[in-house]
């Protein structure tokens, strides 16, 4: 027998905890508490929200039929994450519950890359998003300039397009629209 104790597995109520200057996620088990974003995450994550939330939330310019959320708080059994941007597609989830947090998985997320996050969201969460079914995954990383694409397929993330610079893409779920990823990037 040994002495060792055992911790126990973070539980919602860990999160309250946490500095104010930090988002807490659970994710398999662990708690991550990552800094606010950066101005330049900060800045690629807001002009994204705006050049996908007008045509597809708004329906000003495209086609709508979504709903785009900036940091929506997502529970997925015992995970908690906190995407910098998701969306659900308005056939499944007709309305937006008034609800603290979801737990039906959007149909798309968009996470920021940060050099203090991209190990978690390649290697956490990304996972926990295809155990939970979202369908499309978005990375954006604003200090490579670069937008790479995921579908979920078979449970299998799947490579759909990798971009970059100042190219103007059509990037599924969305590309109905094109979007100009110069936008996103501060010089």
């Amino acid at each position: 027998m040994t002495d060792e104790v055992k911790e126990a597995a973070p539980v919602y109520e860990d999160l309250f905890d946490l500095p104010e200057n930090v988002v807490g996620e659970i994710v398999d088990g662990e708690l991550f508490a990552s800094p606010r974003p950066a101005f330049r995450h900060a800045r690629a994550s807001t002009i994204l929200g705006s050049r996908v939330g007008g045509p597809f939330d708004e329906g000003r310019g495209g086609p709508g039929g979504w709903w785009i959320l900036i940091e929506p708080e997502l529970h997925f059994g015992p995970n908690v994450m906190v995407p910098d941007l998701a969306g659900w597609r308005r056939q499944r989830m007709p309305s937006i519950p008034d609800v603290a947090w979801f737990d039906l998985a959007p149909d798309w997320v968009c996470e920021v890359i940060s050099p203090s996050t991209g190990r978690l969201d390649r290697v956490k969460k990304m996972p926990a998003y295809a155990r939970s079914g979202v369908a499309f995954l978005w990375l954006i990383d604003p200090i490579m300039k670069t937008l790479e694409i995921y579908e979920l397929v078979e449970s299998t993330w799947r490579v759909v397009a990798t971009h970059g610079g100042g190219e103007i893409v059509r990037a599924v779920p969305f590309d109905a629209v094109e979007l100009d990823l110069a936008a996103l990037w501060i010089d």
